[in-house]
């Protein structure tokens, strides 16, 4: 008689009747999807406080299949949309989850100025270098040299170092990680789950279908061997340091990890000293943030 199937410990994390999922097979984005409820798990948090926010594109769809309080916005808007749901109830831990094109080009403005004020949420980008759902086209990561849909003799603009851009905003916990590192990354999405302030997680990872085919790099297989091979974990390295080269070494870790007041806190402490007690805080349903 055989065993029986003993249950996923991350399947109480998913709207399992949307699956399986739309992503392409070798695709890193579901082995981040892994890692972020494997945090969950270990977090202890009251899971109806936390709320997950994308945009559009491949990584986007990740919200949907979260089974948690999900929000599917529109392009390069999850990062407002979180702020505002994060500013009127202090109590949900707010993460936006999605990819590189939608929040560091069509979103980047939002981007750098949530990381300025100091808003208390967590964003996790998937870097695959490219726009999947869209058709290959050439994103600020993209690297020199590379071949999207838009740049048929490989792309000539300079790239964006996202953790260099978002550390020198004010982020409090920026941390660079790879699909292979699943462990490394747990942690780290634990780490931020923890902490307030803006966090950013990137996350580099494989589109076997628009990217690596299309530069002739083989599978999602062989870019998981490319990561081992190439990546060196550099904790506390500085960002300006960390900047990412074509097919060359990746540097990986926790880079920052600071402490700041926040938007809110700002704003409070700013308030109560020019009015005193005629300043009223705005109070939330349950002030205290649940992972407090």
């Amino acid at each position: 008689m055989s065993e029986p199937v003993k249950p996923n410990p991350t399947s109480k994390y998913l709207r399992t009747e949307r699956l399986p999922s739309i992503w392409c097979p070798g695709c890193g984005i579901g082995t981040t999807v892994n890692c972020f409820t494997r945090a969950l798990d270990g977090s202890g948090f009251d899971l109806d406080k936390v709320a997950i926010v994308s945009g559009i594109g491949c990584t986007g769809r990740v919200a949907g299949y979260l089974n948690l309080d999900s929000f599917h916005t529109t392009h390069g808007r999850a990062i407002p949309f979180a702020t505002g749901l994060q500013m009127a109830n202090p109590d949900l831990k707010v993460v936006v989850y999605s990819g590189d094109g939608d929040l560091s080009a069509i979103g980047g403005n939002h981007l750098i100025h949530a990381a300025r004020r100091n808003v208390d949420m967590l964003v996790v980008c998937v870097n695959n270098f490219t726009y999947g759902m869209t058709g290959g086209q050439v994103t600020p990561t993209t690297f020199q040299t590379a071949v999207a849909s838009t740049t048929p003799y490989g792309a000539y603009e300079e790239t964006f170092n996202l953790p260099r851009l978002v550390d020198s905003c004010g982020g409090v916990y920026v941390a660079r990680w790879t699909s292979y590192h699943v462990k490394q990354l747990a942690k780290s999405m634990g780490e931020a789950l923890n902490k307030k302030g803006f966090r950013f997680i990137e996350i580099l990872s494989p589109c076997p279908t628009l990217y690596l085919r299309r530069n002739k790099l083989g599978e999602g297989l062989d870019e998981m061997k490319f990561y081992k091979e190439k990546s060196v974990i550099k904790n506390g390295a500085s960002t300006t340091e960390t900047d990412l080269d074509y097919r060359k070494e990746i540097v990986v870790g926790t880079f920052v990890n600071r402490e700041r007041p926040t938007n809110v806190e700002a704003m409070e402490a700013r308030m109560s000293e020019v009015l005193g007690a005629k300043y009223v805080p705005y109070e939330s349903p349950g002030k205290k943030p649940a992972w407090a």
